[in-house]
């Protein structure tokens, strides 16, 4: 196929030798099979920031740290500088997530690297080497989607462990291979320590995953994962042997109406999000 523009560079530099054919496109990134040497990998290419329509990107970005003092002047400015440094943090943070959670056992797409908004990662394959669907596409039987929804909790809490939250899981960021679920899309990946909205964010993660595996075996759907795991993460106590049970008990204290009614807002627009991802995926 014809060489997309924003790949013609990692082309020339000798980073691809051939692009084979456009994956798929969404609202934040295109991404295309590429030939490295011998290998077929994954090139997922950025959207510019007014191009994309990822919700609420300041809620996901509380509590990044830009260690240069005047990128971080730049980007709190909104210059022009700043913008590009901006695009920038934006697109190292999914490469930067990638690494830190393939060293601490979470199923991720191997990354090899970031260049000019270009994120050359492992395609996921299954044995037949053809590339692995999308969650949203697969069916299961009642034991292994609560083998595979166990997993994804373990998946979860390792990243919680490893300080972040990804912030936007759903069936449509998880691929499966013949070994079971891939986490996959993490530039809105949250620090779980510094962003005032990770715990919610922790709870509609989980909420999506009991809620699809639920469809198959439905005891998963009221479990309470979230809310067990942070209880743990707050006090210290979360490692990576915890065995999770899936019940928490409620302290008992007063409920906060505030907090329930932003939570039930939150629920809403994840719907209204969902039904947009679904009805996008069909028209794929």
């Amino acid at each position: 196929m014809k060489i997309p523009k924003r790949l013609q560079p990692l082309v020339a530099d000798g980073l691809i030798d051939e692009v084979l054919y456009q994956l798929m496109s969404g609202k934040e990134a295109t991404v295309y099979a590429v030939r490295c040497g011998k290998e077929v990998r994954c090139a997922k290419v950025y959207k510019e920031a007014m191009k994309r329509s990822f919700k609420k990107a300041a809620q996901y970005q509380e509590g990044r740290k830009v260690r240069n003092t005047r990128r971080a002047r730049a980007m709190e400015k909104g210059s022009k500088f700043g913008r590009k440094q901006q695009e920038e943090a934006w697109q190292n943070t999914e490469v930067d997530a990638l690494f830190k959670l393939a060293k601490a056992d979470v199923r991720v797409p191997e990354p090899y690297g970031c260049y000019d908004g270009v994120l050359l990662m492992e395609l996921v394959t299954d044995d037949e080497g053809e590339v692995a669907p999308r969650l949203n596409d697969v069916s299961m039987d009642a034991e292994q989607a609560k083998e595979d929804h166990a997993l994804m909790m373990v998946y979860v809490m390792r990243m919680l462990c490893a300080g972040l939250v990804h912030g936007d899981l759903s069936e449509f960021n998880v691929l499966v291979d013949d070994y079971g679920p891939v986490i996959i899309d993490l530039p809105q990946v949250v620090d779980a320590a510094a962003n005032n909205n990770a715990f919610s964010m922790l709870q509609r993660d989980v909420r999506n995953m009991n809620e699809y595996y639920g469809q198959y075996a439905p005891e998963l759907i009221h479990t309470r994962y979230a809310d067990e795991m942070w209880a743990l993460f707050e006090a210290g106590e979360l490692t990576h042997e915890t065995q999770l049970t899936g019940s928490f008990e409620d302290s008992g204290e007063a409920a906060n109406v505030d907090s329930v009614l932003e939570e039930i807002k939150a629920a809403f627009a994840e719907e209204q999000a969902r039904q947009e991802r679904i009805k996008e995926a069909d028209e794929l």
